[in-house]
């Protein structure tokens, strides 16, 4: 184990994430200036497609963090039968998921109904496919839906928070199914998905158009709400929710319901690029 891993486990993360919390709200504008520019001069953030493109402009560092984008920014595929990804990032993995296990990293894998608190949950998903996203500091941090659907539920998993970065995916088992997540279960008319937030180091706080803030406050026990018959329903490509930091995203879908193009480990993606498509129907 390296060291880096074993600082994973040693962090009190919950009481850290609340600290960081704070500071990144904190308006003293040398302090939010000072935080901001480390981010765009180590990561090389572009600026030129914010909403606002003056990075000191922003009243503190998770308002920068979760800055909008120009409206043309990003594009929606054009193809009505394509599954689009639902952030900028990289692919983490993606493919089928076998016998109900999702595959992490060499060696590592954990299961859809770990990963969704719920094994009637993950029923449907058992023999399906998923994406896994993995957003970084210098990322666009709003999940918008990669399929119109409607929402049925929401599900807060409790759990650490440990980092998602990929050296960590490599070397903590089951580390998705571990971290503290929202599930977000949809329907739509050619089936349910899932998208599932998973919280990261410092902060792992997780904000949804339909409920506001979400994570935090953590959760001791696992939540459920339910928002059927209120008729939450949301376009492809509409924005569905936002990291207030770095995290993960992972969609999880039915047999069948779409093909994936070849999609590779670190492979960079951007919002709205087709992930796979519908299959065609068949005479």
């Amino acid at each position: 184990m390296t060291f880096a891993v074993l600082v994973q486990y040693l962090l009190p993360h919950r009481a850290l994430s609340r600290v960081v919390y704070w500071a990144t709200r904190w308006t003293w504008r040398p302090w939010k200036n000072f935080l901001i520019g480390q981010i765009v001069d180590r990561y090389k953030v572009d600026m030129a497609e914010a909403a606002q493109p003056d990075p000191f402009a922003y009243q503190h560092f998770n308002a920068f963090f979760t800055r909008k984008l120009k409206p043309n920014a990003r594009h929606e595929d054009a193809d009505p039968t394509a599954l689009i990804s639902p952030a900028d990032g990289r692919i983490s993995q993606a493919g089928r998921i076998v016998d109900g296990h999702i595959f992490q990293a060499k060696g590592q894998d954990y299961t859809a109904a770990e990963l969704l608190g719920d094994e009637a949950a993950a029923a449907p998903y058992r023999d399906g496919d998923f994406v896994t996203i993995y957003l970084s500091p210098r990322d666009y941090h709003r999940v918008h839906m990669p399929l119109g659907g409607t929402l049925r539920e929401t599900v807060h998993v409790p759990g650490r928070i440990f980092s998602v970065a990929p050296f960590a995916v490599e070397a903590i088992p089951r580390l998705f199914a571990r971290n503290e997540r929202l599930v977000c279960h949809f329907d739509s008319p050619h089936g349910p998905f899932v998208a599932v937030m998973v919280g990261a180091v410092l902060v792992s706080s997780v904000a949804t158009v339909w409920d506001g803030l979400v994570i935090p406050p953590y959760a001791s026990h696992v939540r459920r709400k339910s928002f059927e018959g209120q008729g939450i329903t949301l376009a492809r490509f509409a924005e569905m929710a936002r990291f207030n930091m770095g995290s993960t995203v992972i969609l999880l879908l039915p047999p069948g319901m779409i093909e994936l193009d070849e999609l590779k480990p670190q492979q960079t993606v951007k919002l709205g690029q087709r992930l796979g498509r519908r299959p065609l129907p068949t005479d």
